[in-house]
C-alpha cells in the first residue's frame, strides 16, 4: 500500500539483539493438561534511525509461555527449542525486512507479510515433528516489536501512548482495520488514541489467579510448605495482597470438578472482600452447553457467587476458524472473552460473528496487535479485559500500560508474584507497586520518561551476553 506521505520521525530498524534469561517458578503453573515449572523470557533491543539520520534504541520482553502457544504432546524442551531457534531468526529478520514507518504501519506489515513467510519457511525445513503453530510464531516476534514501540517513543521523547494520533501515524486506522459488515462503525478519519482512556489511572485493581493445583486453604495443601516466605494459599495470597478479584482455573472437561472449584473459591471469597470473579474454561470445551450447564448450577445452588461472575474466558479450543461454534447461549447472559483465539483483528471480526462480546487483550501478541485488535473491539462495542502471561521483569511495565490505557471492564491481571516473584527483585526495586499487590492494586505511578517508561539506568539488571546480535 502506497503511503499518503513521508515524516521525518518514521523509523526503520537497523540492528537487534536477543537475550535469554531463564526463570524458574517457585510452584508449578497449569496450563490445560500440562504443568509449568520454569520459562525462558526473550529480552530484545531493536535500534532504529529516522529519516534525519537520528538514532535511539528500545527495548522488548515476553516470556516463552510453552505450554501456552503450543499445547502439544511434544516435550517441553522440544517445543522451547523450536521457539528460540525462532527467535534467532527473528533478530537476523527485523532489520534487514522493512523500510521506514511508524511502528504500528512497520508492526502491522511485518506481522502481516514477513511473519507467515517466515513461519512457513521455518516449518519447511525444521525437523520438528509438528509445525509451530501461528500463536507461537507471534509470541515470538511480540519482544521485537515491543521494542520498536519503545524505540520510536524514545526518538521522539514521548510516552508510547502519546504517539498513536495524526501527528505521529500517517495512516488512519481505515488503512488497518476493516468493519464488521452488520455494524456502522467508520474508522476514517480515527486513530488509536481515539479509543484510549485518557488520562490512564495510576492505580489498577489487580486479578489473582487461582491455577487448577493452587491450594485453597491449608487443608488443600499436598506435600511439604514450600517455605520461601510468600503465601501457598489463596486465604493467604487474599490477606497479604488485599485481593477483590479471583481468576479460576477450570479444567472445561470435567463439569462436577469445575462445579465445585468455583464453589469452593467462592466459598473462601466469601470470607473476605473480594468482589469478582470469572472462570477461564482452558480451551478444552466443545459444547456450549457445558458452560451453560455449570453457570445454572451455579446460579442455582450459589447465586451469591453467581453474581460475583463477571465474564467467562475463552471455553472454545484456540483455532476459532476451524472451530466455528455458536457462543450466543453464553454470552447473551454474561460477557463472553476471546483470549487465545484472538490473534488479531480479523480474527475478533470473527468471534463476533459467532457470539463472543468480549476480548482479552495480550501485549504478548504484540503491541501493534493489541492496539489494532482494541481499536476493533471498542469500536464495535465489546467488552475488554488486558490477561497475563504471568510477565515478570520488563515484561510487567507495557501489559499494565496497555490495561491502563484500555478502559477494561475491571483492573488487570497480574500473577508473576505468585509464581516467580523474586524474577522481578531488580524491577521491584524501581517499581515497586507494579511487582506488589497492595490492596488489591497495582501502583503505575513509577512509570516515567519516553518510550514504554522503563527507566532502566535506574534498574540493576545485569544481562547475559546477547543470544544472536544482528545489523542492517
Amino acid at each position: 500500500m502506497q503511503r499518503p506521505f513521508a515524516r521525518s520521525t518514521d523509523v526503520c530498524v537497523t540492528a537487534a539483539e536477543l537475550y535469554l534469561l531463564p526463570v524458574e517458578t517457585r510452584m508449578p503453573l497449569k496450563f490445560g493438561r500440562e504443568e509449568l515449572s520454569r520459562v525462558t523470557c526473550a529480552r530484545v533491543r531493536l535500534i532504529v534511525h529516522d529519516r534525519l539520520g537520528r538514532v535511539a534504541e528500545g527495548w522488548g520482553e515476553t516470556p516463552l509461555s510453552v505450554p501456552w502457544v503450543w499445547p502439544s504432546p511434544m516435550s517441553y524442551a522440544d517445543r522451547e527449542a523450536v521457539l528460540i531457534d525462532f527467535c534467532r531468526r527473528l533478530t537476523q529478520a527485523w532489520p534487514l525486512a522493512l523500510d521506514y514507518g511508524h511502528p504500528l504501519e512497520i508492526g502491522a506489515s511485518f506481522q502481516g507479510t514477513n511473519l507467515p513467510a517466515l513461519r512457513k519457511r521455518f516449518n519447511e525445513i525444521s525437523r520438528c515433528s509438528e509445525p509451530m503453530p501461528h500463536l507461537a510464531a507471534l509470541v515470538c516476534c511480540s519482544p521485537f516489536d515491543i521494542a520498536l514501540h519503545d524505540a520510536y517513543g524514545q526518538l521522539v521523547g514521548e510516552p508510547v501512548y502519546r504517539v498513536y494520533g495524526a501527528e505521529h501515524l500517517s495512516r488512519d486506522l481505515s488503512h488497518f482495520l476493516t468493519p464488521a459488515p452488520d455494524s456502522a462503525v467508520d474508522f476514517r478519519g480515527a486513530y488509536p488514541e481515539d479509543f484510549f482512556d485518557y488520562p490512564p489511572p495510576d492505580r489498577l485493581p489487580v486479578w489473582h489467579l487461582v491455577g487448577g493445583l493452587d491450594p485453597l486453604t491449608d487443608d488443600d495443601r499436598e506435600g511439604p510448605p514450600i517455605g520461601d516466605g510468600y503465601p501457598e494459599t489463596l486465604r493467604e495470597w487474599i490477606e497479604q495482597d488485599g485481593l477483590t478479584c479471583l481468576k479460576i482455573k477450570l479444567r472445561g472437561a470435567d463439569p462436577e470438578w469445575d462445579f465445585r472449584r468455583l464453589e469452593s473459591v467462592a466459598a473462601v471469597a466469601a470470607d473476605y472482600d473480594v468482589r469478582h470473579l470469572t472462570a477461564d474454561f482452558n480451551c478444552t470445551v466443545t459444547d456450549p452447553k457445558y458452560v451453560t450447564a455449570v453457570l445454572d448450577r451455579l446460579e442455582r445452588e450459589h447465586p451469591q457467587a453467581y453474581e460475583k461472575l463477571l465474564y467467562v474466558e475463552q471455553p472454545f479450543p484456540y483455532d476459532l476458524s476451524s472451530n466455528q461454534i455458536d457462543t450466543r447461549e453464553i454470552s447473551e447472559r454474561i460477557p463472553l472473552l476471546m483470549d487465545e483465539s484472538a490473534h488479531d483483528w480479523r480474527l475478533i471480526r470473527l468471534g463476533r460473528s459467532l457470539g463472543w462480546n468480549g476480548v482479552a487483550l495480550k501485549t504478548c501478541k504484540t503491541q501493534t496487535g493489541a492496539l489494532l485488535s482494541l481499536c476493533w473491539a471498542k469500536a464495535h462495542g465489546m467488552h475488554l479485559m488486558v490477561q497475563d502471561l504471568t510477565n515478570p521483569m520488563l515484561a510487567q511495565i507495557p501489559h499494565v500500560q496497555l490495561a491502563a490505557h484500555a478502559g477494561t471492564m475491571m483492573g488487570v491481571e497480574s500473577n508473576a508474584m505468585q509464581f516467580y516473584p523474586e524474577a522481578s527483585a531488580s524491577e521491584a526495586a524501581v517499581h515497586p507497586g507494579l511487582y506488589n499487590r497492595v490492596d488489591g492494586m497495582l501502583d503505575l505511578g513509577t512509570i516515567a520518561g519516553p518510550g514504554f517508561g522503563y527507566r532502566l539506568d535506574d534498574i540493576d539488571r545485569r544481562l547475559p551476553a546477547p543470544e544472536v546480535s544482528c545489523e542492517r
